[in-house]
């Protein structure tokens, strides 16, 4: 007894198998279009020459002896000077997100009565970040990889190891 092509099972798996990789291949192309690689650098020797000239700036925070401790608890962000007693105007804070590039943001800050940085941002700061503090003129920074919300109060040291 002869039955058609249509009612066979494996004439539909052979027939799947091409078209299912193209459904894939199709999708593929669509997210490698849709999504550029936004890390990739392009004069990889001027970016080295730039991450040596960073590294003399964590080394002159190092000699300084620049250090800060950080907490973000809840939605607001603590920084306060542990190193050398002085008072800071302005510090600058570059938050840096590993993957996503629309997530990075920078903030300025004035001290208040008690020396501390505070900030109390609108919405929740979570995940692994790259945090850069520096000083108002740009002459030193601190770098440090840090995981946020964070209830106890991080060390900020300057390592020049850490510095990208």
């Amino acid at each position: 007894m002869k039955t058609s092509w249509y009612r066979e099972p494996w004439a539909w798996f052979v027939f799947s198998l091409p078209v299912i990789s193209m459904v894939v291949g199709i999708t593929y192309y669509n997210i490698a279009n849709n999504n550029a690689d936004s890390m990739v650098v392009g004069d990889y020797y001027k970016k080295g020459k730039y991450i040596n000239f960073e590294v003399g700036k964590v080394k002159l925070a190092q000699k300084l002896g620049m250090r800060f401790a950080l907490q973000l608890k809840g939605n607001e962000l603590i920084i306060k000077p542990t190193g050398i007693e002085k008072i800071f105007p302005l510090l600058n804070i570059n938050f840096f997100h590993p993957t996503i590039e629309e997530r990075d943001f920078y903030l300025s800050m004035t001290p208040d009565g008690n020396g501390h940085f505070r900030h109390k941002f609108d919405k929740e700061v979570t995940g692994k970040w790259k945090v850069t503090l520096s000083s108002f003129e740009n002459t030193w920074k601190i770098q440090d990889t840090v995981n946020l919300p964070q209830s106890d109060f991080i060390d900020l040291i300057p390592d020049p190891t850490k510095v990208q």
